[in-house]
């Protein structure tokens, strides 16, 4: 169970995507993983429904010197930066379903709402694929490739009818951009929480380029249950491998010492 969970109920993270890895558990088995940045969310505003109308809590995330943030967003951050002598990168808002004593100029650690197994639900913006056609971007089968149809492979065929009504309905798949829009991905389960780095690593993919921002939001707990060998566990491993290495090249110093006394015993035994 998450430390503070009856208190905090807000389950909403940000990160910063940093890279794809990959996790093997006790048994051996091997599972890709995204490597997520995170750090202390940093609350900044705190909304009631008496006077905003809901209930919601604005944190911030990452770093970002004063002389790069406009004097607005300082005016905001007024309450919230006591100490610090930089801004939050990110602001982000988090509704609530019901009242929280959150204080303005707090701070939460990522390790507070996550755990490991847990199971989340991942936000982002996918990657910019430029313009694309109807083949790629919606997966269109394209036009028959025979009977003397030469530029027909990736045609996206009939847009509409003719007549009635007489126009292309909203919406209609058709080639554009593609890519560069809020995607998200459910059922990512936790495998580890950082509690002194920060870092999250969560199984499978997640939308976003490397330094994207992510809002990882916890849905519930996951089925599956995955045991990974500890700190100390790979340490005795690494100490038995180097122990082998050294090892090794005295009994090959042996082997040659006794290789060559019994080459002088022969020879011996030849004079004489």
């Amino acid at each position: 169970m998450c430390k503070h969970q009856n208190l905090i109920r807000m389950n909403t993270v940000l990160a910063i995507k940093k890279n794809m890895s990959q996790v093997f558990t006790v048994n051996g088995r091997r599972l890709p993983a995204t490597l997520l940045q995170s750090g202390p969310q940093l609350v900044t505003q705190v909304k009631s429904q008496d006077r905003d109308g809901y209930w919601a809590v604005q944190i911030g995330f990452g770093e970002k010197r004063f002389k790069n943030t406009s004097k607005p967003i300082l005016g905001h951050l007024k309450g919230a930066l006591k100490e610090d002598k930089k801004a939050p990168r990110f602001l982000r808002e988090v509704r609530l379903d019901k009242e929280e004593s959150f204080e303005v100029g707090a701070k939460i650690k990522p390790s507070e709402l996550l755990e490991s197994g847990d199971l989340v639900k991942v936000t982002g913006v996918s990657k910019g694929k430029g313009f694309a056609g109807g083949v790629k971007r919606h997966g269109f089968a394209g036009g028959p490739k025979t009977h003397g149809q030469s530029d027909r492979h990736r045609a996206p065929g009939s847009i509409g009818q003719g007549t009635t009504p007489g126009r292309v309905y909203k919406g209609k798949k058709m080639a554009g951009r593609m890519g560069n829009e809020t995607s998200t991905i459910k059922n990512l389960v936790v495998l580890k929480v950082d509690d002194q780095t920060g870092q999250i690593t969560l199984s499978g993919v997640v939308p976003g380029g490397p330094g994207s921002l992510l809002l990882i939001k916890k849905i519930g707990k996951s089925k599956k249950q995955y045991e990974f060998p500890t700190e100390n566990a790979s340490a005795q491993q690494n100490e038995t491998e180097t122990q082998i290495e050294v090892e090794q090249p005295e009994t090959q110093i042996e082997e040659s010492k006794a290789d060559e006394t019994e080459k002088e015993e022969k020879d011996n035994a030849g004079k004489e």
